[in-house]
This record gives C-alpha cells, sequence and structure tokens, in this order.
C-alpha cells in the first residue's frame, strides 16, 4: 500500500506542472490563437519566481515566507505574462506565424531561465547552491491537521497550495468559458473572429487578454515545478518535456479544462510508470515515457473520426484575424 500511495503522489506532483500549462493554454486557444510557447513560457515563470524569492531574501534580514510566496506568485505570473505579450504583439499586431512565433519563444524562454539560473547560482556561492528555504518551505506546506488523517491524508492533503490553485483554475476556467457572457464571447473570437466582430465584440482585445492571462498561468506551472515540486531549487534543462506535454494535455482534454485535471494525473502516472517497473532496460524506459504522447495521438484519432463539434479545437485556432478583410 505504501508503494501506491507513493506512486499516486508523485502522480500528482507531476501532473500538476502539466495542468497549470494545459490551463493556460485552453484559454488562449479559445481565443483561436495557438502558442507553441508554453515551455518556454514555464522557464521564464520559474526563474522568474525564483529570482523573486532569491533577491527577497538575500535582501532582508528575517524574510517572512508569506512575502516570499507573493513576490515569487507575481514575478513568475507577470513574467510569464510579459513573453506571451510579446508572442501577442508578433502574431496579432504585426501577423506574424503563431507556430514559428511559439517556437521561438519556447527556444527563447529556455535559454532565459537557463541563463538567469546560471547568473542566480553564481551569485549564491555556485551551481547548485541556490537557496530560498524560507520561501520553499511556504509553498510545501501542507494543510494542517488534514494532511495527519492517515493514508486519505497523505493521497489528499499533504502537498503545496499551488497544486490545490492548479485544480480551482481548471474548475473556473470551465465555469468561466461555459457559464459567463464574456467566455461565452471569447470562445465566439475562437470559433468565427468575423461574425463576433460583427456582434460588437472586440476580437482583439480579447485575444491579447486571453493570451497574456493563459501565459502567465502557464507560468505558474514553472513556478509550481520549481518552488513545490523541487523545494526551491533551479537545475539547467530540468523541466523536460513536461511544457510539450502540458499542451499535448490540451489536446487529450478536447479543449475542456475540467478534462485536464484528471488527464493531468494520467499522464503524471505515465510518465513516471517506467521507475515502478523494475527490470526495464534503458530503451524500455524511452518507450515508457512515449505512453502520454501516445495516448494523446489515440485520443486526436478517435474525436476526429466521431466529429463532434464540442470535442474539437476552436474553428479559427491557429488562423491571423484581419478585420479589413472581414
Amino acid at each position: 500500500m505504501s508503494v501506491l500511495i507513493i506512486f499516486i503522489q508523485k502522480a500528482i506532483a507531476q501532473g500538476m506542472c502539466m495542468l497549470f500549462g494545459a490551463t493556460g493554454e485552453i484559454l488562449t486557444e479559445k481565443s483561436g490563437n495557438l502558442n507553441l510557447g508554453i515551455p518556454g513560457l514555464m522557464y521564464m515563470g520559474g526563474i522568474a519566481g525564483l529570482m523573486g524569492a532569491f533577491f527577497y531574501e538575500k535582501s532582508t534580514p528575517n524574510p517572512i515566507g508569506l512575502v516570499g510566496v507573493l513576490i515569487s506568485f507575481g514575478s513568475a505570473f507577470l513574467c510569464a505574462g510579459f513573453g506571451a505579450l510579446i508572442y501577442s504583439v508578433l502574431t496579432i499586431t504585426l501577423r506574424a506565424n503563431q507556430n514559428v512565433t511559439g517556437l521561438a519563444l519556447t527556444t527563447f524562454g529556455v535559454g532565459f531561465g537557463n541563463f538567469f539560473g546560471g547568473s542566480i547560482s553564481k551569485l549564491a556561492g555556485g551551481v547548485g547552491q541556490i537557496s530560498v528555504a524560507v520561501t520553499g518551505s511556504a509553498f510545501r506546506g501542507k494543510l494542517p491537521g488534514l494532511s495527519e488523517i492517515p493514508i486519505l491524508g497523505d493521497l489528499l492533503f499533504s502537498y503545496g497550495f499551488l497544486t490545490y490553485l492548479a485544480v480551482l483554475l481548471a474548475v473556473l476556467m470551465t465555469l468561466f468559458l461555459t457559464k459567463t457572457r464574456r467566455g461565452l464571447n471569447l470562445r465566439a473570437v475562437g470559433e468565427n473572429p468575423a461574425t463576433a466582430d460583427a456582434a460588437g465584440i472586440h476580437v482583439t482585445r480579447y485575444k491579447y487578454l486571453a493570451t497574456c492571462i493563459g501565459g502567465g498561468i502557464a507560468g505558474l506551472g514553472g513556478l509550481y515545478f520549481v518552488m513545490e515540486y523541487l523545494g526551491g531549487t533551479w537545475t539547467n534543462g530540468g523541466f523536460g518535456d513536461r511544457g510539450w506535454l502540458a499542451i499535448a494535455l490540451v489536446i487529450f482534454a478536447m479543449w475542456k479544462p475540467v478534462n485536464a485535471i484528471w488527464g493531468s494525473l494520467l499522464f503524471g502516472a505515465l510518465y513516471i510508470l517506467y521507475l515502478y517497473i523494475p527490470g526495464l532496460g534503458r530503451s524500455a524506459q524511452e518507450i515508457f515515457k512515449m505512453l502520454p504522447y501516445l495516448v494523446t495521438i489515440g485520443v486526436l484519432i478517435f474525436t476526429s473520426t466521431r466529429k463532434k463539434k464540442e470535442n474539437q479545437p476552436p474553428a479559427s485556432l491557429g488562423n491571423a484575424y484581419f478585420r479589413e478583410e472581414r
């Protein structure tokens, strides 16, 4: 039983990073923008959050964990949101190709994170010696009382607040997209921007806000990985392919944030499954690491053959909108 509990805990921990990225990308794609820069935004959010906490603790004699959390959280969201703003200007205003711009943003974000991560390591005294112990402990704080319940406490209440925030954001995003006027307007922009424009909806504003806020949410995935999962440390290249898995999760969830919740748990479990199967060789391990992508391909094929509109991507996804051509 203990091995199973540990496996579930690790699966949840892996999945939450992807859930933040997927939730942010779903919001972005609902506006018709395809942002393949999510991996880069996660890097930017992670390093910005760590930098905020590091410089706060370095400059304060008696740092307070809550203050460090607020600074780190705000730094991550704003930095990733600014990266998404650059993407928005290039793709919405200047009409650059969304695929190329997104890939360029990923390259930039990874380089940005690795450069500043290495720089902070040197300031801290050497590679691998970054320490934000106070803020890191605040991010990893468990729910008092509830986390001590046998079995159930370990499974459900032994995580930091970002884990629960990831789930809450996905639920709120679902309600926003399905139950509010602004959410329905956003979906209209993603489906047919010309019709939405004719109905008086400010298409450009919706696209900008959805892309920037979605990018900020994706950046929180990087913050989660650095501060809660790793406890306030940085390793260049440490994110692996979690950013790309977040994009794959969007397809798996069929552009529905609530589906991304359980999908992230499945992806997290598949991502670490090879560690719990004894006797696997290197080649077999690599095959197991492909499972989340193979499952996504299977779901994509299944939904494409059924052709149910509610399971399809927004109709204008990846297409630039030119109002003068309406």
